[in-house]
C-alpha cells in the first residue's frame, strides 16, 4: 500500500505537492492508472487513481473515499515537558500516532531543561507515524506553551497530572480513568515543581500515578495513551 498525505484533500481531483509528488513518480516509480492511497488527517481515507505521473505536480482521481476512518471512540490530550535530549520526545510522538492520540501539547514548566521546540519537526514525526500505521487522523501538535498558561485553559473532561512526589495522597491512572475525553499532564525529568502541583490542583487537575516504577518523561506519557487505548478497548469489548 502506497499512502500519501493530502492535508487539503476535498474534490475527486488532487495534486500531490512536490515532496510527495517526487516521492511517488522519482522513488516509487509509479506511473499512469497505477492506484494508491489517501489520508487527510481529518478522517477521510480515499483510493485514487494516477492521471499524469508528473514528478513535481503529481495529478489523481479519486475513486473511493471513506470518511471517518477507524474513528475512535475516546480523546485523549497529553501535555508532556519535552526532554532535553528531543530524540526521546520525538519517538514519544511517534508512537503515540501509531496508538491513537488526539492531540500533544509540549509545555515549558519550572524544571524544564528544554526550552527551545521545532514545532515543524514534531509535526512531520506525527505525519510519517500516521502514514506508518495506516491512520486517517492526525494528532493536534501544539507549540510549545508555558505550564502556567496551559494549566489554566478549560477542558471538558477528566484532568490528571501526574507527578512523583513522595508522599502526596495520589490516585491510580488506570483505575480511575472513567471517561471519554482524558487529559494528562506529564512533568520534566525534574518532575513538577510544588507550586505546579498545587496550581494544577486549583484548576480542577486530580493528582495521579502511572505505577510504583519510576519513568522517564517520554514512557510515562506513552503509557498515559495505550493505558486509555486498553481501557477502552476492554470497555468496547464487554459492551
Amino acid at each position: 500500500m502506497h499512502l500519501f498525505y493530502t492535508p487539503d484533500l476535498k474534490d475527486d481531483h488532487y495534486v500531490l505537492d512536490e515532496v510527495e509528488s517526487k516521492h511517488c513518480v522519482k522513488v516509487l516509480r509509479l506511473r499512469e492508472e497505477d492506484i494508491i492511497q489517501l489520508v487527510d488527517g481529518k478522517g477521510t481515507f480515499a483510493s485514487a487513481k494516477i492521471v499524469n505521473a508528473h514528478p513535481k505536480a503529481c495529478a489523481l482521481e479519486v475513486i473511493e473515499k471513506e470518511s471517518q476512518f477507524q474513528k475512535r471512540d475516546y480523546f485523549i490530550h497529553v501535555a508532556v515537558a519535552p526532554t532535553k535530549n528531543i530524540d526521546r520526545i520525538e519517538w514519544f510522538v511517534e508512537k503515540a500516532t501509531e496508538i491513537g492520540v488526539d492531540r500533544i501539547t509540549p509545555i515549558r514548566c519550572q524544571r524544564s531543561e528544554r526550552k527551545v521546540v521545532k514545532h515543524e519537526r514534531l509535526v512531520k514525526v506525527a505525519v510519517s507515524a500516521m502514514k506508518q500505521s495506516i491512520k486517517a487522523y492526525l494528532p493536534v501538535v501544539d507549540q510549545l506553551t508555558p505550564f502556567k498558561e496551559f494549566i489554566t485553559t478549560a477542558f471538558e473532561g477528566e484532568k490528571y497530572i501526574a507527578h512523583c512526589e513522595e508522599g502526596a495522597p495520589r490516585v491510580s491512572f488506570v483505575n480511575t480513568v472513567n471517561s471519554d475525553r482524558v487529559l494528562i499532564v506529564i512533568g520534566p525529568e525534574g518532575d513538577f515543581s510544588p507550586e505546579e502541583v498545587a496550581l494544577a490542583k486549583e484548576n480542577g487537575f486530580v493528582e495521579t500515578s502511572l505505577g510504583k516504577q519510576r519513568l522517564r518523561t517520554e514512557t510515562a506519557a506513552l503509557i498515559s495513551v495505550a493505558s486509555v487505548a486498553v481501557l477502552n478497548e476492554m470497555n468496547t469489548v464487554q459492551s
